[in-house]
């Protein structure tokens, strides 16, 4: 029984797709506490926009950005041959791990160091390791929260959107119910967070201002990547067969082979 679970090419896959979908999603979160230049990485000006009064505003980022582009290229991807039912199930899962992460940061920030350990970089003029590391795993509550809503909220926003858009369009244009399902649920994304996280601390022109710098890069990332769920599509019909990949989507929408 469990070595033919284990050799079903859809629930290896899924089962691939799961451990990446939430490991990319981990990473993200812990990653997140760095800010950096985008135009810096790019060797190029700063931006310097002025949106909503607020000017001098630049593609200053969180490093988890990085990442998350990647999730909801899997969410797509996963959408289309498993379902919205998976898709919600993984990212409960995700959302369930990564607050069991912080819960296990914020113990291991409050477990007493050793005395060696705490002054390790004090003569050297640097931080003691102990401050080093609640700078890497420590975040405030209202940023662990914002981000963990915003997350959650934003994968169901893409999943309608793209199985509205599917049942509308059949088999036909893939980057339109992709691209369209995560540039709606980035906009989600992209406010949810900073409201959390920010109100009462930003003014609400500033939240707004952060907001569309975070989501035009967000939007230019769900663009780029377009041709990324193309070539996985195809890749997976290699790995599957036609007939398998057809009965698949098919299964995914609700609908009989």
């Amino acid at each position: 029984m469990i070595q033919s679970i284990i050799k079903d090419k859809p629930t290896r896959l899924f089962v691939f797709f799961s451990a990446f979908f939430v490991a990319n999603a981990l990473i993200a979160e812990s990653i997140g506490t760095k800010l950096f230049s985008l135009e810096k990485l790019l060797g190029v000006p700063p931006a310097n926009f002025t949106l909503f009064g607020q000017s001098g505003l630049a593609f200053t980022l969180t490093c988890g950005v990085l990442l998350w582009p990647l999730e909801f290229v899997m969410t797509d991807i996963i959408n289309e041959y498993y379902g919205p039912k998976a898709v919600r199930r993984i990212s409960i899962i995700a959302v369930i791990l990564i607050s069991y992460a912080f819960v296990m940061y914020y113990l291991a920030i409050h477990v007493p160091a050793a005395d060696f350990w705490i002054g390790s970089g004090k003569d050297k003029g640097i931080p003691d390791m102990q401050s080093a590391f609640n700078g890497v795993f420590g975040q405030g509550m209202r940023i662990i929260v914002g981000s963990l809503v915003a997350f959650l909220v934003s994968q169901l926003v893409d999943v309608a959107v793209f199985h509205k858009i599917k049942k509308r369009t059949g088999e036909k244009h893939v980057w339109l119910r992709a691209t369209g399902s995560t540039v709606v649920s980035q906009l989600v994304d992209s406010y949810i967070v900073l409201f959390i996280a920010f109100s009462g601390i930003f003014t609400w022109q500033q939240i707004l201002a952060i907001g569309i710098m975070n989501y035009t890069y967000k939007f230019i990332m769900a663009l780029a990547l377009t041709p990324v769920i193309y070539l996985v599509e195809k890749r997976i019909e290699i790995y599957f067969g036609p007939e398998l990949t057809r009965k698949m989507k098919l299964s995914a929408m609700g609908q009989e082979a």
